[in-house]
């Protein structure tokens, strides 16, 4: 029996869905010294492109589409690196990195299940700024910038204004205070939006809190923008007294080309271990062939395939959803086809749990083709 079709209704742009803007006055987008000129990174970064217009005429698509999508960019806007948008392909709108950033009429649908903050992330938040879902670890949210706005983002209506003032001498001290954080996770936005000098003096204020013991940045911005892994930045990361994991994401194969690997070469230089967590996109990398060349492109990198994260139901996103069980049947096939240290964990992270749920493959059927995989004897 089909299930009955979920009834959708239209999603009205307001302020309150409206993904804030990165701050002009923000080191993010300028150098800490207006005397300095702006590093190559810097340039790329202001000369991105947030017209869904000029992104269609760039590729050579109907320009049809840029009508729902400039509609659909009121809530939240489009930005994307014009090196990230050499990688696609001309003429083609169901490019899979095209569709990680061109907004879609399908966000303005509303679905059951889909909400601002599926994770429930307020609940976590101890300051602005700071939050601590899991134990041992908390995470800083150090702007609300980003080098690409990946229209899948479950932080597409975060409430970054408080992200202001004092905000981080409080989070500062409430790390300071709590013994048990041994790990802060700079994330945000994207903490590699930030000038590195910047970071330099958050890590220089962590640095003096004897309990934390390890560093970890979650970024997409050496995928986006690979001239953001320059020499500042890789002295920074290698000069910082703690073992650093750089947790990176690709979700394509095509997301991760020369520039990336010259980029990723230069971060392991510093020292950095680097992880890859990806998102399960209808559209984008939903079949075993597609998550096969991601794991190969990413181990060619010098990156370890970490987490497949099934999509968080933020609201404008439910033309994304791959279902549980296809994403274990997806697993069962990616595991017959690639060494263990290949695969990643396929997770799904829910509000008010104390980990990621890890999910299982599907069993394994004499009548799926996985068992057939010429590399299903091989360990």
């Amino acid at each position: 029996m089909t299930a009955p079709r979920k009834r959708a209704r239209m999603i009205t742009a307001s302020p309150q869905t409206r993904h804030p803007e990165p701050p002009r006055a923000d080191d993010a987008a300028r150098p800490a010294d207006a005397a300095t000129p702006a590093a190559s990174w810097q340039r790329e970064l202001a000369q991105a492109i947030e017209d869904p217009r000029e992104l269609c005429r760039l590729l050579q698509l109907d320009a049809d589409l840029a009508l729902p999508a400039g509609l659909a960019a009121q809530g939240f806007g489009l930005r994307v690196p014009r090196g990230y948008v050499a990688r696609m392909r001309r003429g083609d709108p169901n490019d899979p990195l095209l569709r990680q950033v061109l907004p879609q009429a399908a966000e303005l649908l509303a679905q059951v299940g889909y909400c601002a903050d599926p994770l429930e992330e307020a609940l976590s938040r101890r300051a602005p700024g700071l939050l601590h879902k899991y134990h041992g670890r908390a995470l800083l949210l150090t702007t609300g910038a980003c080098a690409v706005h990946c229209r899948y983002c479950f932080r597409r209506e975060y409430p970054y204004g408080p992200l202001q003032g004092s905000w981080l001498a409080d989070a500062l001290r409430i790390i300071r205070e709590d013994a048990s954080i041994e790990e802060v996770i700079l994330s945000g936005g994207d903490p590699l939006t930030l000038a590195t000098a910047r970071l330099a003096r958050l890590t220089d204020e962590l640095a003096e809190i004897a309990h934390v013991r390890r560093l970890r940045l979650h970024t997409r911005t050496p995928i986006v923008l690979p001239e953001r892994v320059d020499e500042s930045l890789c002295q920074w990361l290698g000069s910082l007294p703690w073992p650093v994991v750089l947790v990176l994401h690709a979700n394509h194969a095509r997301d991760v080309d020369g520039g990336v690997r010259g980029a990723m070469r230069r971060l392991r230089a510093t020292g950095a271990t680097l992880l890859n967590q990806a998102v399960l996109l209808a559209g984008v990398n939903d079949s075993v062939e597609a998550l096969e060349e991601l794991s190969e492109a990413l181990w060619e990198a010098g990156i370890l395939p970490y987490y497949l994260h099934l999509l968080d139901p933020v609201r404008g996103t439910a033309h994304f959803e791959v279902t549980e069980p296809r994403a274990r049947e997806l697993m069962a096939s990616l595991a017959a086809r690639l060494p263990g240290y290949l695969v990643p964990r396929l997770a799904r992270e829910a509000a008010g749990e104390p980990a990621k749920r890890l999910i299982a493959p599907a069993p394994w059927s004499t009548e799926r083709d996985v068992l057939h995989s010429p590399h299903s004897g091989e360990c």
